[in-house]
């Protein structure tokens, strides 16, 4: 495919246009020769949307295993035999502890997650009164990712001050049930519609490397951009040993270039994130991800290390990449 191609591609997103299926697939399975005319497309996207600021978002893994569903890819499910940390919600001491950190880290995002397949009354209460803490006193954004969601549990969390709650749909309607079957794929459509009625910001992505198929990828950005997202985590599945998904065959770094490439013209406007995976998929190849990506994840994720953040820094600089600043009013 032609450079030119690629330019006309950009110019139809940035016009409010869907591309096609055969073009959305035409991105993932374009010659390796044509990667950096692709990001060179992709970046045009991004520029136009975002300039060049790069959000940094920062995660605390406030509850971690004891989860009873069976989610593949999952070193926290009750089917894997990872040897991870388990402990029950972390107190509201801890959690500020990890907000001020991510400000140190030059995070703009908190973000705050649990495992389980949803809040219970008591955990809610505690990320509630955290939250509520660090609005207060620091200039951070709150995300939360708790699970299934009820909406009455969704209006408390966005009047105590959570700005986005995130939901990933983690693959396609069609390959969820060879990946997950204590839920379905409509249950997380639900929380994320539920998540938006209740006021917040619905965040929801993806998990790139569980055996999809390009049409599967295709599907995952084409419902993220019909569900009208604001945020959208693309994760590289890190093959955990003990998991399920522990002998998936990994994505190579191209490959996961054009993925983002694709989600970045699919949902133009959007905030997208190079997020867990991204060191090990995308490898010496990780700096060409912030001409489609315009957000990160900095510092480690639930169960798997992240890479130093001076590093993310560095890399965001050497890039002539700019790490926006976020102030919430205190």
């Amino acid at each position: 495919m032609l450079k030119k191609t690629w330019d006309e591609l950009a110019d139809k997103a940035l016009a409010g246009s869907c591309l096609t299926t055969e073009e959305a697939l035409s991105v993932l399975q374009s010659d390796d020769e044509e990667l950096l005319p692709l990001m060179q497309a992709a970046f045009k996207v991004r520029k136009h949307y975002y300039g060049k600021k790069v959000k940094l978002n920062m995660i605390m893994n406030a509850k971690s295993g004891l989860c009873p569903e069976d989610c593949g890819y999952c070193s926290q499910s009750i089917v894997s035999t990872a040897p991870i940390p388990k402990y029950v919600m972390l107190d509201k001491e801890t959690l500020l502890a990890g907000a001020r950190e991510a400000l140190a880290r030059q995070a703009g995002t908190y973000c705050i997650v649990a495992s389980g397949r949803g809040p219970t009354e008591r955990e809610l209460e505690q990320v509630i009164a955290a939250v509520e803490e660090i609005r207060a006193t620091m200039p951070l954004k709150i995300c939360a990712c708790l699970g299934l969601l009820k909406t009455s549990q969704g209006e408390r969390l966005a009047q105590a001050g959570v700005h986005r709650y995130n939901h990933n749909l983690n693959t396609s309607s069609g390959h969820y049930a060879s990946i997950t079957t204590t839920h379905t794929y409509e249950d997380r459509i639900g929380t994320v519609q539920k998540a938006k009625e209740s006021g917040m910001s619905p965040c929801s992505g993806v998990i790139i490397g569980m055996g999809e198929s390009d049409e599967d990828i295709v599907e995952m950005a084409m419902t993220l951009r019909s569900l009208d997202v604001d945020s959208i985590p693309v994760n590289f599945l890190n093959a955990i040993p003990g998991t399920p998904l522990q002998h998936a065959v990994p994505i190579d770094p191209l490959k996961a270039l054009k993925t983002l490439a694709l989600f970045r013209l699919l949902c133009p406007s959007k905030e997208l994130r190079a997020a867990g995976g991204r060191e090990i998929r995308l490898r010496s190849l990780q700096p060409l991800a912030l001409y489609a990506v315009n957000s990160l994840f900095v510092g480690d994720y639930l169960t798997t290390e992240g890479q130093d953040v001076t590093v993310d820094h560095q890399m965001i600089a050497d890039m002539g990449f700019e790490i926006e600043r976020y102030a919430v009013p205190v």
